[in-house]
């Protein structure tokens, strides 16, 4: 009787033990959620691009690959004269990997059979340049070159680029924090709370955009199209409370 009673006594107290646990728990829980305030805050400015690329495409066809070959070879110098004509330097002319394939004979129902009749061959070449307007008008008058025969094609528009982002980052990032203090002041502001001392800090995706834009991504967005460029950082921070 007394073995029976003592494993009663033994499950009143595991019980207690449990339910103490559990409501320490809930107290816990309760006084972080009351005594601080989590708020996002952002920061955004506006860059020129210091410097800009461009990559687009001689192509040639011929008979065979040796002729669509010949001709772009011969064509490659005439091109390197031209962009250093508009101020290019020969270090910044990249030639790139070159590439190439059979064109076989179309019937008029729209398929192609195994009869070869010409060769397609593309050399990729791609310029750089700190001056980027330099760039912006190569890109859009290149085709004057059709005029002697050379088949310019565009394979990407311009890329610009902005070289101090990784200072720019981190400035705006302490930007976005002062933001986000500064929010979670004026919602503290009707209770006569005030802001204490940063808890924890979550660095959101950077968005680089054109200035117009509103576009955001959860993976971050890097867009290279624009010229002028805005770069938006924000900050997710926990405050204590005052």
């Amino acid at each position: 009787m007394l073995e029976k009673i003592k494993e009663f006594q033994l499950s009143i107290l595991g019980i207690c033990l449990a339910l103490g646990i559990i409501i320490s728990s809930v107290v816990v829980t309760n006084n972080i959620s009351k005594n601080a305030i989590t708020v996002t805050g952002s920061a955004f400015k506006v860059v020129s691009s210091d410097s800009a690329s461009w990559r687009f495409n001689i192509t040639n066809r011929a008979a065979n690959k040796t002729d669509a070959y010949k001709m772009t070879q011969k064509q490659i110098p005439i091109v390197k004269e031209y962009l250093k004509s508009k101020g290019i330097e020969e270090k910044d002319i990249e030639l790139l990997l070159p590439e190439g394939y059979e064109i076989y004979k179309t019937y008029p129902n729209g398929y192609s059979s195994d009869e070869t009749i010409g060769f397609k061959y593309t050399q990729p070449m791609r310029i750089k340049s700190n001056n980027v307007e330099k760039i912006k008008e190569i890109s859009t008058e290149s085709q004057t070159l059709l005029e002697k025969g050379i088949n310019i094609s565009s394979y990407s528009d311009p890329e610009y680029q902005y070289s101090n982002l990784a200072e720019l980052k981190i400035q705006l990032l302490e930007e976005a924090t002062k933001d986000a203090k500064a929010r979670a002041n004026s919602m503290l502001k009707a209770n006569r709370n005030k802001v204490g001392q940063i808890k924890q800090v979550r660095m959101g995706v950077f968005q680089i955009t054109a200035p117009d834009s509103n576009s955001v991504s959860d993976e971050g967005i890097n867009d290279s199209s624009t010229i002028e460029k805005k770069v938006t950082a924000v900050a997710n921070v926990t405050f204590s409370i005052k």
